[in-house]
């Protein structure tokens, strides 16, 4: 997955822009927050079918004009919040293409069926107990 990152980072564009992290009033005079953008339909390292994942799955972090926005604002230098921001896009792809291990059905055992009837034995004896006597 490195590697597909590292060509996934030639695609993608960074923007420099004011954050709300740690900096004091230095934040408030220089950009260091990285805001980034990629159009993963065009591009040549993913499938058609990815595409489709990345798509419904990542559709939160999808803008109007089709292209997925994240954006770092951790540390108090550009360039450690743009690897931050490549970071984050990798792990969002890992969990975008994670496929579940399908489940197989299993039926209980003879014993479980055993001891799940004589709990309910149990229970609904206890319940009679709290009737009222009757003579």
């Amino acid at each position: 997955m490195h590697k597909r990152i590292e060509t996934i980072a030639k695609e993608v564009s960074f923007t420099a822009i004011r954050g709300r992290g740690p900096g004091g009033q230095n934040v408030n005079k220089v950009s260091s927050a990285a805001s980034m953008l990629w159009d993963f339909f065009s591009s040549s390292e993913i499938t058609p079918e990815q595409k489709s994942l990345i798509q419904n799955k990542l559709a939160n972090s999808i803008n109007n004009d089709g292209l997925l926005y994240l954006r770092s604002d951790e540390f108090r230098d550009l360039e450690r919040n743009k690897a931050r921001c490549l970071e984050k896009l990798e792990a969002m792809l890992t969990l975008a293409f994670h496929r579940p291990k399908p489940r197989k059905k299993t039926k209980p055992t003879y014993s479980s069926r055993v001891k799940n009837q004589i709990s309910k034995t149990r229970r609904g004896d206890v319940k009679k107990l709290r009737k009222k006597v009757s003579y």
